[in-house]
């Protein structure tokens, strides 16, 4: 009896124990639920820079994550009730058993390890909840800065350059390996001109700072000058491609996947065939020219390790530009000085200075372990180079010792281009990534792609047109076509 006795009076003090336990339970839920709530209702109430679509995904994201946690507090909970239980019964039962501690090893085992498996449960939802809310905000953010606005389709091979006109009408130019380089209407993406001079590789193109001309380099080892007259079409209303993914389409792409090509787009329009002038001195690929200030002479860089000047009327050789120890790789000149700069796959770019007739000085800038893939001017006195060693720097050309930023990226760099008003740098990459970066190296969005919009290959280039109403970034890749951006600029510096 007096075994009973204890063992009825052990028995209500744990069923009270229990009761107990769950009005603690209860509150405790209820506290929770006022505490969380109140944050969420001051945070929908006050005022806020954020677009309401970006906040409504981040309220909706930072919900899911909360009642997450909510339910696995409260199995938490359930299994501390159980283990409770259980070591009751253990105490009410298990003195006069031989071979307890084998029991309470046992529960101890069992605990451990459902405490393990909450704890896994927990690490493996909290950073699934934090992956989709961050890619999620960045997704957002990204789409609501830069959004894909014309895709430029008809070459049949790789694009390796591209270039918007000075002058009006402004037209894109596009340089492609199939020998031809197209001119589009931005508007609408309607192909206006189609030159076909070249018998190899058309690398690069840029256009004359006042006149209808083009300049185009080649791999048939020469540089061409061509005048173009276009009429632009009627703009049509465009499309917003920017709702067409959500960010669970921010996936990777197939190098099969292409743009698919409907016959030959750039048929139907007039061709060009032979030059105005032909710049031939190289004895072998001519990868890049541009135009000097003014427009009366013009730059080639070669895969013969040299960089011609020429006179744009008479096509004279003026200057031959020797040093590099490799082939070059990109040459571009200053937009008010005349000033060239040629980059190399020596691991080096230099700066020629013509602005006094009588001395050509030459500076040599080393800085990069792999190719310089190009360089390119600022306003002032900056230069901005990228490499294949998958780093950008920006130079003083004041002090060239060493660079005065530095952007470290997770794959090679080809032709970059900066925003001259805004100091916004835009850097193709090997991954098919286009990236935006500031001055001082610091990352302000990624281009938008995804297995409906953006390129599918490398992407070779990219080119500012920041007074065009429509399209102010263009970027051009080996999938075979151009793409126009908008970048809402004043967003994207406010982000920052």
């Amino acid at each position: 009896m007096p075994t009973e006795s204890g063992s009825c009076s052990t028995a209500r003090q744990a069923k009270q124990k229990r009761k107990s336990h769950s009005l603690s339970i209860r509150r405790t839920n209820s506290s929770e639920q006022e505490r969380t709530g109140l944050p969420r209702e001051m945070l929908e109430g006050q005022d806020s820079k954020l677009p309401s679509s970006v906040r409504t995904t981040l309220l909706e994201l930072f919900g899911q994550i909360e009642r997450e946690f909510e339910n696995l507090y409260i199995e938490n909970l359930e299994l501390r009730r159980e283990i409770d239980t259980l070591n009751e019964r253990l105490a009410a039962e298990g003195q006069a058993i031989d071979g307890a501690e084998l029991s309470k090893g046992q529960l101890k085992t069992k605990a451990s390890h459902s405490t393990s498996q909450l704890s896994q449960k927990l690490k493996t939802t909290y950073k699934a909840s934090t992956s989709k809310i961050v890619s999620s905000f960045k997704t957002t953010t990204s789409r609501a800065v830069c959004q894909l606005v014309k895709e430029y389709i008809g070459h049949r091979d790789g694009i390796w350059d591209v270039s918007v006109a000075r002058t009006q009408p402004v037209v894109l130019g596009t340089a492609s390996a199939d020998h031809t380089a197209l001119l589009w209407s931005i508007e609408t993406g309607k192909c206006l001109v189609k030159y076909t001079g070249h018998v190899g590789s058309v690398n690069s193109i840029k256009f004359h700072p006042s006149e209808q001309l083009a300049l185009t380099a080649s791999g048939d080892q020469t540089a061409h000058i061509w005048r173009y007259v276009v009429q632009l079409p009627t703009p049509q209303p465009v499309a917003d491609t920017s709702q067409q993914i959500s960010g669970e389409d921010e996936i990777e792409c197939s190098d099969k996947d292409e743009p698919d090509i409907d016959g030959d787009v750039s048929s139907d329009c007039p061709t060009i065939r032979v030059p105005l002038t032909s710049l031939k001195s190289h004895q072998g690929v001519v990868i890049a020219a541009d135009w000097l200030v003014g427009g009366k002479q013009a730059v080639t860089a070669s895969w013969d390790r040299t960089a011609n000047l020429y006179d744009v009327e008479t096509s004279e050789l003026v200057h031959s530009l020797t040093g590099h120890d490799q082939e070059l790789t990109h040459c571009c000149t200053h937009p008010t000085q005349r000033l060239v700069v040629t980059s190399s796959r020596d691991t080096t770019f230099r700066l020629w200075d013509f602005r006094d007739p009588s001395i050509h000085s030459v500076n040599v800038f080393q800085g990069h372990t792999d190719t310089v893939t190009s360089a390119v001017f600022t306003v002032g006195d900056n230069v901005v180079s990228g490499s294949d060693d998958r780093t950008v720097k920006v130079w003083d050309l004041k002090n060239m010792r060493s660079p005065i930023a530095t952007i470290r990226t997770d794959s090679a760099i080809n032709r970059i281009n900066v925003c001259v008003g805004q100091k916004i740098i835009a850097l193709p990459h090997d991954n098919r990534q286009v990236r935006l970066f500031d001055m001082s190296g610091v990352r302000l969005a990624r281009l938008p792609r995804s297995s409906r919009q953006g390129h599918r290959r490398m992407v070779c280039c990219s080119a500012w047109s920041e007074d065009h109403p429509i399209c102010n970034l263009f970027t051009c890749g080996f999938d075979r076509q151009a793409i126009g951006w908008n970048i809402n600029i004043p967003a994207l510096l406010q982000e920052k």
